[in-house]
């Protein structure tokens, strides 16, 4: 069932992403080389401590999973996608980071991701964030009333397989409201005029995850939820949570 929100619902909705954008700022902050995925956790814990917010990840079991999630960010580093358990590795100079991150406060969400690296960026690095930055910026400009979640995920696809990336099969974006994860569900590739209809109130976390070496497919840790990219090329990922207005797309994760 896909809920639509009211304004006053967003505006709640804002305040939840204002905390995810702390977080995530926060953490890229901390991270430098010989700091442990771990410690970058605690930061976005006490993030979400001084808000008076609670994370949707920690203890977030869904049916794939083994165990429930652990942790308060999902912390992926260079071959990782998405969902790494955050650890007591320790960044080195030149990793490339994806950090993941959700809230809630007063019963509604927020989720948002950036990518980034520990010191300079080697080039391929740089433009493989850069891309999937685009993507996200062309998804979130096709996120307006009367498209269809196809066209958002056209707009991602376009980008990202123009720069020859590929795109982690079977994960995309979704819903997001008092639960984290709603209908519907968001591909990162499709065919424009197709899906659900975009209509003012529904919200979704819009999230492209590139690959860098061109493949789609993934293999998964022995932990049961960190994704890796199965050619052993780096991966990018970045999320905003965005309402669907009559005026445009409404970005809710920004600072």
């Amino acid at each position: 069932m896909v809920e639509f929100k009211s304004e006053a619902a967003l505006a709640a909705m804002r305040e939840s992403g204002r905390v995810v954008a702390t977080a995530l700022a926060e953490v890229e902050r901390a991270a430098g080389v010989g700091v442990s995925l771990r410690e970058l956790d605690e930061v976005a814990r006490e993030v979400l401590r001084k808000a008076g917010a609670t994370s949707p990840f920690l203890g977030y079991r869904p049916a794939f999973a083994p165990v429930p999630f652990p942790a308060v960010i999902c912390a992926s580093v260079n071959d990782a996608v998405v969902h790494g358990i955050p650890t007591g590795y320790r960044l080195r100079d030149g990793d490339l980071v994806s950090i993941d991150c959700g809230a809630l406060l007063d019963g509604w969400a927020g989720d948002a991701a950036v990518s980034f690296t520990v010191g300079p960026p080697r080039p391929e690095d740089r433009r493989l964030i850069d891309t999937a930055r685009r993507a996200l910026e062309a998804g979130i400009a096709a996120a307006v009333v009367g498209n269809r979640t196809g066209d958002i995920a056209h707009a991602i696809g376009t980008v990202s397989r123009a720069a020859g990336y590929g795109l982690l099969d079977g994960y995309g974006g979704h819903g997001i409201g008092r639960r984290m994860h709603e209908d519907p569900h968001l591909p990162n590739e499709g065919r424009p005029g197709r899906g659900f209809p975009l209509k003012p109130g529904l919200v979704l976390a819009i999230e492209p995850m590139l690959i860098a070496g061109g493949t789609d497919t993934h293999t998964t840790d022995p932990d049961g939820w960190t994704l890796r990219t199965t050619d052993g090329t780096r991966a990018a990922h970045v999320e905003h949570t965005v309402a669907i207005t009559p005026t445009g797309p409404r970005i809710l994760t920004l600072p």
